[in-house]
C-alpha cells in the first residue's frame, strides 16, 4: 500500500514560484505512473502535470504549459512539481497520484494560494 503525503504549498504573490513535494512510503514509486492534480473551490479536480512511466515522456495540462515541471526522484521515493510564473487562477488545493494497473492512491493535498 502506497501512502503519498504532499508539501510545499503556501501563499505566493502572483508571478512567484514554488515547488510541492509529494514523498512516497510504503513501496517504490519506480512503476508508477505519477500526477499532479488540483481542485479549486467550486470546481472539479483537474489534472495538472503527469509522468507515465521512470525516463518517459512527461505530459502538462494547457493552462500551465511552460510554468509547471513534473519530476520524480525515484531515490528519495519523491515526486516534485515545480511551479513558476504562478497566477491567481492557479490557486488551488494540489493533490499528488500515483498509479499503476489495479490500484491508485492519493494524498491528502497542500493548499497554494497565489495573491494579485
Amino acid at each position: 500500500q502506497v501512502q503519498l503525503v504532499e508539501s510545499g504549498g503556501g501563499l505566493v504573490m502572483s508571478g512567484g514560484s514554488l515547488r510541492l513535494s509529494c514523498v512516497a512510503s510504503g513501496s517504490t514509486l519506480d512503476g508508477y505512473a505519477i500526477g499532479w492534480f488540483r481542485q479549486a473551490p467550486g470546481k472539479e479536480r483537474e489534472g495538472v502535470a503527469c509522468n507515465t512511466r521512470t525516463d518517459g515522456p512527461t505530459y502538462s495540462a494547457q493552462s500551465v504549459k511552460g510554468r509547471f515541471t513534473i519530476s520524480r526522484d525515484n531515490a528519495a521515493n519523491t515526486v516534485y512539481l515545480q511551479m513558476n510564473d504562478l497566477k491567481p487562477e492557479d490557486t488551488a488545493l494540489y493533490y499528488c497520484n500515483a498509479r499503476q494497473t489495479g490500484s491508485e492512491h492519493w494524498g491528502q493535498g497542500t493548499q497554494v494560494t497565489v495573491s494579485s
